[in-house]
């Protein structure tokens, strides 16, 4: 039988951290320059991309990061610092030319992707459900938990196209500098969590 307190809390807890409503605002300023078609895409693969990389984590991310010798605080810094990039870029009001968006780093896969609805928070909240899991259904729980809360994710990127159409463009670049301004506070904590980890370990 399905362990509903395990799908709850494993739920309420990759909600928290991923948080749908505050992706919003980042979402529209980094896919500012695209179509509603083009924003749609890029919302759907965000949202795989997330669910892949949380999945593959929870799964076999205690072999994965023990096979690279790569710890956990290593993870934060790593996102801290990339994070951190994209928040200047909003900040500052960068944009890539259209070339460099056909051929440089989708959007879509990073930062949207990983590490900003795949950091290492969702990663280690969802390693910890795994090890909690003791049968075939607990792991099924977890597993549904994590589509769920996926699936969440990826309607409010879906509509985000309504919310940009109420906040009009300067709405939108105003919204875009907020951004910056928290993604940079969220990737400066990130890096100082990790940096706290390796003082401890």
């Amino acid at each position: 039988m399905l362990d509903g307190y395990l799908f709850a809390t494993t739920a309420v807890t990759l909600w928290v951290i991923v948080d749908p409503p505050g992706l919003l605002p980042v979402f529209l300023g980094l896919t500012r320059g695209m179509g509603k078609a083009e924003q749609r895409a890029a919302a759907t693969k965000a949202s795989l991309v997330a669910f892949g990389v949380i999945a593959v984590f929870a799964f076999c991310g205690k072999w994965v990061l023990e096979y690279l010798h790569v710890s956990v605080a290593a993870l934060q810094v790593a996102g801290g610092l990339l994070l951190l990039l994209v928040a200047l870029e909003l900040l500052m009001g960068w944009s890539r030319s259209q070339d460099q968006a056909e051929h440089g780093i989708n959007v879509a896969v990073v930062p949207l992707g990983t590490p900003l609805m795949a950091g290492p928070g969702a990663i280690v909240a969802a390693m910890v459900a795994v090890n909690d899991a003791t049968c075939v259904s607990d792991y099924l729980a977890v597993g549904l938990a994590l589509v769920a809360v996926m699936a969440v994710v990826w309607l409010f990127l879906w509509f985000a196209g309504a919310i940009k159409r109420v906040l009009r463009d300067s709405g939108v670049t105003l919204a875009s500098r907020i951004a910056g301004l928290l993604l940079a506070a969220i990737a400066v904590q990130m890096v100082a969590d990790g940096v706290f980890a390796f003082a401890a370990a």
